[in-house]
């Protein structure tokens, strides 16, 4: 069964290559998001349903239903594109449930972007060059070498993809996709709950969304944001036993 993983921003697929060692699988694919580690294709307005259509479109094009993994935005496409068209998959994991549900609001640094004009402002100053990107990888808790291998495909077409996917989700945008989960309870799906990762939702709000979708959790009480960078073995094994029991 193939998997697919789906990250998401500021980031390109390299941030699983660490716990791509672990699973040591040689049936993976790691689809990049246009924008983040991937060109913007002429006329993709980059918004919420945009990305919603762009993965539905590349699992119809894979060989099969298969097991689909998402991180931070990477998790909300996957949610979205799985409530539409479950047929696609044979399970999905995400780590995003807590944006799904219908209290909550998003993080400070989201609302920045949202902004016009102060967004701007800040994905210029943050994406400026090299050095900074990485700079900013590594203070929060990347190894230089993954840092680095990130940094170099962030391409200004990322603040750009940043800029209009931040601004199609304004809520009530993501309460509304939210409000029937029905698709997604047709499927095993598991919600990774990284205890230390405070800008998906509360502890509550991923609860919450798991069980109105028939979700499995897992937990992953000390880790954070980036929960498959910190603890690779235990992030792959989480995901490991999961698949094992379908």
């Amino acid at each position: 069964m193939t998997v697919v993983l789906v990250h998401g921003n500021p980031e390109t697929a390299a941030v699983w290559r660490p716990m791509l060692a672990e699973l040591g699988r040689d049936d993976v694919v790691c689809l990049s998001p246009p924008g983040f580690g991937a060109p913007l294709p002429a006329g993709f307005g980059a918004t919420v349903l945009e990305y919603r259509d762009w993965l539905v479109g590349e699992l119809a094009a894979l060989d099969g239903p298969v097991d689909l993994v998402g991180h931070d935005w990477g998790g909300n496409h996957v949610l979205a594109a799985v409530n539409l068209r479950p047929d696609l998959v044979r399970s999905w994991a995400s780590d995003t449930l807590g944006a799904f549900d219908p209290d909550y609001v998003w993080h400070e640094l989201a609302q920045r972007w949202q902004t016009p004009g102060v967004g701007e402002a800040d994905v210029a100053d943050r994406f400026e060059s090299f050095d900074a990107r990485r700079a900013a990888l590594v203070e929060r808790g990347f190894p230089e070498d993954l840092a680095s291998e990130i940094a170099a495909g962030q391409g200004p077409e990322l603040g750009a993809a940043v800029l209009l996917l931040y601004r199609s989700a304004v809520q009530p945008v993501m309460a509304e996709l939210g409000r029937d989960l029905g698709g997604l309870g047709t499927r095993p799906g598991l919600a990774v709950v990284a205890g230390a990762d405070h800008v998906v939702g509360s502890d509550e709000y991923r609860r919450r969304t798991a069980a109105r979708a028939g979700a499995r959790v897992a937990e992953l009480p000390d880790l954070g944001h980036w929960w498959m960078v910190q603890d690779p073995p235990r992030a792959a094994a989480a995901l490991t036993e999961f698949w094992a029991s379908l």
